[in-house]
């Protein structure tokens, strides 16, 4: 059995049958107007934004407006070869300040629109392998969604609406 079809037996659907996540749109969860980065920053820009805004991923965008990545800490990690428990420090500075963003991110990321349903959302990001979408509504981009995002709006769901008794 694929990925894809093991979801159709995931834990989204409680022993009433109600899918929950399937109630709410991804703009009912998303981070909107998320803090963004060029293609021509360099990783240590990336992380320190990353570190300033207190988060994991960066949707990359072009000087015309235009979504043309998404690059996240785990990239910068990678590219820089930091464990993780070291991503705060990189063994070589000029590294970080000369590896530029274009050069590390995910080219043409998988999006989603808003209007999208939150169990679309993670379909797409368990089937993709990805942690985050950005959020387009047209050409503009409108927020971003990730495993968080959805985490806590499950938890939610789940506080709203505990098990009966049974």
């Amino acid at each position: 059995m694929d990925r894809a079809q093991n979801l159709d037996t995931a834990c989204f659907v409680p022993e009433g049958g109600t899918v929950w996540l399937s109630t709410m749109n991804v703009s009912d969860v998303m981070t909107k107007n998320p803090v963004t980065i060029s293609p021509d920053a360099t990783l240590r820009e990336a992380l320190e934004t990353m570190g300033r805004v207190g988060c994991h991923h960066l949707p990359v965008i072009s000087a015309d407006k235009h979504l043309t990545g998404i690059i996240t800490a785990r990239d910068c990690r990678l590219a820089l070869r930091l464990p993780d428990i070291l991503r705060e420090y990189w063994q070589d500075e000029r590294l970080a300040n000369h590896i530029l963003v274009k050069a590390v991110m995910t080219p043409a990321p998988m999006i989603v629109e808003p209007d999208a349903s939150a169990d679309e959302a993670v379909r797409l990001m368990l089937v993709n392998y990805v942690s985050c979408l950005p959020v387009m509504r047209g050409e503009t981009l409108v927020g971003i969604v990730t495993t968080s995002d959805l985490l806590l709006a499950l938890m939610n769901l789940l506080r709203s609406h505990p098990p009966e008794d049974g």
